[in-house]
């Protein structure tokens, strides 16, 4: 890539061009900066394993489950206490986080369902 040009955060195009501080994307108009455009790419990166309250969760977290979950034929009950989970960079049918639960075993759980022990 030429340093005259840049892609655009929004909508990935390659043709963004620079108009004094501005960058600007001629196929979806939108405007950016150099320092937005990593600010942007640096909250989407931390801002993908929100909890249900928005709070950010990483590996080794303990968390609680927010609401009763059918797991196979049995019921994990709301409020679950789930240690040491493991944030899936790759989710597994939109399941980001894998743990271990006692009495069940391994468990894919996702974020919007569990809640940040403290």
């Amino acid at each position: 890539m030429s340093s005259d040009s840049q892609p655009c955060p929004k909508c990935q195009s390659p043709y963004g061009y620079q108009d004094r501080n501005l960058w600007i994307c001629p196929e979806c108009t939108h405007e950016w900066t150099i320092d937005a455009a990593v600010e942007t790419q640096v909250d989407e990166v931390t801002a993908n394993f929100l909890d249900a309250n928005g709070v950010q969760l990483q590996s080794g977290d303990t968390v609680r489950t927010i609401k009763d979950l059918k797991v196979g034929n049995d019921t994990l009950k709301s409020g679950t206490k789930v240690k040491g989970i493991r944030l899936l960079d790759d989710p597994v049918n939109g399941h980001d986080i894998s743990c271990k639960i006692d009495g069940l075993g391994s468990v894919y759980l996702k974020c919007s369902v569990v809640r940040k022990d403290s």
